[in-house]
């Protein structure tokens, strides 16, 4: 197996991507930073999942609000809802789903700093669809799939707070990480740069969820949300522990 990870920014010169063969007793791991749309779509025929980090949508009310605003017609402004009509403008059903299971909201596509991205993603998921002769599936029914890191670190149950702004609390994280996960092949060279980047730490562990949902241990979308979520996108959250991703050769050690 080999699953794909990439932390997306709104420029190729702040995206990372990493891809992990699973088939050996050790999981290898090979992480570039810079890395064009181009060069991601032509790993997606390759892998079995890549996890992408990013919104794959925008919300419905979002949507919704601003093409009637462009058209001319009046907008709902929410009346005595207040801010819950405001949230439900900015976030998705899975940003909501993600904040009753994990306690955090995540970064709004709506009205924060991650439109920009989000925009890059849109024309990413085009390209990866063309490399795979098909459109992308938002709701994480094929190849590609949208992933959190840090919910995901913290499913998995370390704590992030700092991890992303300072180096050092990453090489401590990325240490309990290891511990767990002995078999992750980083390597030296791999291991600077992931304490060096917060990029190639994020791709990483997209590449490590990607892994989680191709052997079925994320969260399904629930129901009601199905028809929503190929619009909006969702987040797949691991279910389980990090030790449970371990390539068969590790677990076969392990038992032996």
């Amino acid at each position: 197996m080999l699953t794909a990870g990439v932390d997306l920014a709104a420029e190729p010169k702040g995206t990372a991507l990493a891809v992990i063969d699973w088939s050996r007793s050790a999981a290898t791991v090979e992480v570039t930073l810079g890395v064009p749309d181009a060069a991601i779509a032509r790993v997606a025929p390759d892998v079995d999942r890549l996890g992408i980090d990013c919104a794959f949508g925008w919300p419905d009310d979002f949507v919704a609000f601003v093409t009637r605003h462009a058209e001319g017609l009046p907008v709902d402004g929410g009346g005595a809802e207040g801010m819950a009509w405001r949230r439900r403008l900015s976030y998705r059903a899975t940003d909501r789903v993600t904040r009753e299971l994990t306690g955090r909201w995540p970064l709004s596509v709506a009205t924060d700093r991650l439109g920009l991205t989000a925009m890059h993603c849109a024309v990413l998921l085009d390209a990866i669809g063309d490399a795979l002769g098909a459109p992308v599936d938002r709701a994480g029914g094929g190849t590609a799939v949208e992933v959190y890191p840090a919910a995901t670190l913290r499913g998995w149950g370390f704590d992030t707070r700092g991890y992303k702004n300072d180096d050092g609390v990453r090489e401590a994280l990325l240490d309990r990480l290891l511990a767990r996960a002995p078999w992750l092949g980083l390597g030296s060279t791999g291991r600077q740069l992931l304490v060096s980047s917060d990029d190639a730490f994020d791709a990483v562990i997209a590449a490590l969820a990607a892994r989680a949902h191709a052997l079925g241990r994320t969260r399904p979308v629930p129901p009601v949300y199905r028809d929503q979520a190929r619009r909006e996108g969702w987040i797949a959250l691991p279910v389980g522990r990090l030790e449970e991703l371990a390539p068969q050769g590790a677990r076969r050690g392990e038992q032996g």
